[in-house]
C-alpha cells in the first residue's frame, strides 16, 4: 500500500480549517513532563535497504540445532500442501470480513474448520477460533462464570503457566475468586482439589496431557464437578487428542486450547490461534464468531454468521466477549493440515509423538545421573532432573547442536536442575541417540 505524506500546504489548511496555528496545540492536553521530548527518528530507507535490515536480523535467530522444545508450541512436519494451498491469493487476508456473507469461500472454509475441531474435541460446537490458547482458556473461565453464575474458578497446577497468567489477566478486574492450585507433582492433587470445590465454584481447569507432559483420566474429576454444579474445562495439545480421551468422552463442559501444532510453523512465538468448543446447550455464552450453514431465498446452500453476541452486535452489557476477530489464515492452515492427515493419519501422527518420546524417556532413564520427574504416564514431553544447573546442562546441548528443552525453573521457582523436553514426530533415532550421548558426555 503506498504512503503518500501530507504536503506543507495540506497541513496548513488542515490547521486552518480547525483554527490552530501548529500541530503541537493538538497535544495540549497532555502534561509537559508526559510528552515526548525526542522521537530519535533515523533517516529513511529505500525498499533495497529496508528488505537488506530485514535479512541482517532474521540471520540473528539461529535455526540450526536439532530442537526438543515444547510447553506449548511444538516443531511439528507441515505438508507441503498446506503451504501451497494456504498461499493463495484468495487466502491472503488473515481476517475477517466485515461483509462477511460476500465472502462464502472464507466462510465455508471456517465451517468445514470448525467441523473438524467438533471431531477432534468430541463436542459440539465451536466458535471460528480464538487469538491462543491462553486467551482461549481465559474465555473459557468466563463463559463457566456466565453459564453456572458463580464466582470462583480453580486452576489445576499442571496448567500451562503461561495460560495462567493470562487467565490472572482477564479476571483481573472481574469480582472473580482465581485459586491457582500449586503443583506438587505431575498429577492432580486431589485431597487439595476436594478441598476446594464448594458452592461457588463455577469450574476446574485442568490440562491433559498437563504442562510436565503426564496424561491421567479425568472421567472421576469431571463426575465430581457435575455433581458440585461445576463446569469441567479442559485444556489438551490438539495432536494428543489422536489417542486421548476426547472433552466428549469425559463429559467435559468446555475444551480450550492452542492450534499452532496444527499445521502453523513455531515462527519464533507465533502467529497461533485459540481453539474453544463446548457443549451445544453452552452455545449462547460461546463468545467470538461462529459460522453456520442455511439456505438462501433461492433455496442454495449459503454460509452465514450466526449468534452474534459480541459488544458490536448487542447492548454491551449483554455481550458475551468483545472479541472481534479470529484467526483466518492459521484456522485455514489447520483445516487443510487436517483434511490432509484424516483421522487414521492423525492417530498415527499422535502415536509417533507418544513413540519417539517414549524411545528418548527410556534411553535417558538407563544414565546413571538422570532421574525422570514423571511418575505418570506421558505424551510427547517429560521432565529431567539433573545433577548440574539447567543453564549449564541447555548451552553444553547447545554447543552440541541441540535446544535441549525448556529451563523449568524460570516458570517454577522450586524447580531447580529441571528441563521439559519435547519429542515430536520430525525427530529421528539418530537424532535421539546423539541427544544421549550428547548427556551421558555432559555428566
Amino acid at each position: 500500500m503506498p504512503y503518500t505524506p501530507h504536503t506543507k500546504d495540506d497541513v496548513k489548511h488542515i490547521l486552518d480549517e480547525i483554527g490552530i496555528e501548529k500541530e503541537s496545540e493538538l497535544f495540549e492536553t497532555i502534561p509537559q513532563e508526559l510528552r515526548a521530548k525526542s522521537f530519535d527518528l533515523s533517516e529513511g530507507l529505500s525498499e533495497f535497504e529496508v528488505f537488506e535490515n530485514f535479512k541482517e536480523m532474521a540471520s540473528l535467530n539461529d535455526t540450526s540445532k536439532v530442537c526438543f522444545l515444547g510447553g506449548g508450541y511444538y516443531d511439528h512436519i507441515i505438508p507441503s500442501a498446506v503451504d501451497a494451498l494456504s498461499g493463495r491469493s484468495e487466502f491472503y487476508t488473515a481476517y475477517t470480513p466485515y461483509q462477511a456473507e460476500a465472502s462464502q469461500g472464507t466462510l465455508q472454509a471456517l465451517y468445514e474448520f470448525q467441523s473438524l475441531i467438533c471431531e477432534l474435541t468430541g463436542l459440539e460446537v465451536t466458535n471460528a477460533s480464538m487469538y491462543d490458547g491462553g486467551s482461549a482458556m481465559a474465555e473459557a473461565a468466563l463463559m463457566a462464570i456466565r453459564v453456572t453464575k458463580r464466582n470462583k474458578i480453580i486452576i489445576d497446577g499442571g496448567v500451562n503457566p503461561i495460560y495462567i497468567k493470562i487467565v490472572k489477566t482477564y479476571l483481573a478486574y472481574h469480582d472473580i475468586e482465581l485459586v491457582v492450585m500449586k503443583p506438587k507433582s505431575d498429577g492432580v492433587d486431589l485431597d487439595e482439589l476436594n478441598s476446594l470445590l464448594d458452592d461457588k465454584t463455577a469450574g476446574y481447569i485442568f490440562q491433559n496431557p498437563n504442562f510436565f507432559g503426564s496424561v491421567e483420566d479425568y472421567t472421576e474429576i469431571v463426575k465430581a464437578l457435575h455433581v458440585n454444579k461445576s463446569l469441567a474445562i479442559m485444556s489438551a495439545y490438539p495432536i494428543a487428542l489422536g489417542v486421548l480421551k476426547s472433552a466428549g468422552e469425559l463429559d467435559v463442559d468446555i475444551y480450550c486450547g492452542d492450534g499452532q501444532s496444527l499445521g502453523n510453523y513455531l515462527g519464533f512465538g507465533g502467529p497461533s490461534f485459540g481453539i474453544l468448543a463446548t457443549k451445544q446447550k453452552y452455545v449462547r455464552n460461546l463468545p467470538g464468531r461462529i459460522v453456520g450453514l442455511t439456505e438462501d431465498t433461492e433455496g442454495r446452500r449459503a454460509y452465514v454468521l450466526t449468534l452474534q453476541a459480541r459488544e458490536q452486535h448487542i447492548r454491551r452489557q449483554k455481550a458475551t466477549s468483545n472479541i472481534c476477530s479470529n484467526q483466518n489464515l492459521m484456522t485455514l492452515r489447520a483445516t487443510i493440515f487436517m483434511s490432509l492427515l484424516g483421522k487414521e493419519g492423525f492417530k498415527n501422527l499422535a502415536m509417533q509423538n507418544y513413540n519417539n518420546a517414549n524411545y528418548l524417556k527410556n534411553e535417558l532413564q538407563k544414565l546413571d545421573k538422570i532421574e525422570i520427574f514423571n511418575q505418570k504416564p506421558t505424551f510427547n514431553e517429560f521432565v529431567i532432573e539433573l545433577p548440574i544447573s539447567a543453564d549449564e546442562f541447555l548451552d553444553k546441548m547447545s554447543e552440541r547442536g541441540f535446544f535441549a528443552g525448556l529451563k523449568l525453573e524460570n516458570l517454577y521457582g522450586d524447580f531447580q536442575n529441571r528441563v521439559l523436553v519435547s519429542v515430536t514426530e520430525k525427530r529421528t533415532k539418530t537424532q535421539m541417540d546423539s541427544f544421549v550421548a550428547s548427556v551421558k558426555e555432559i555428566l
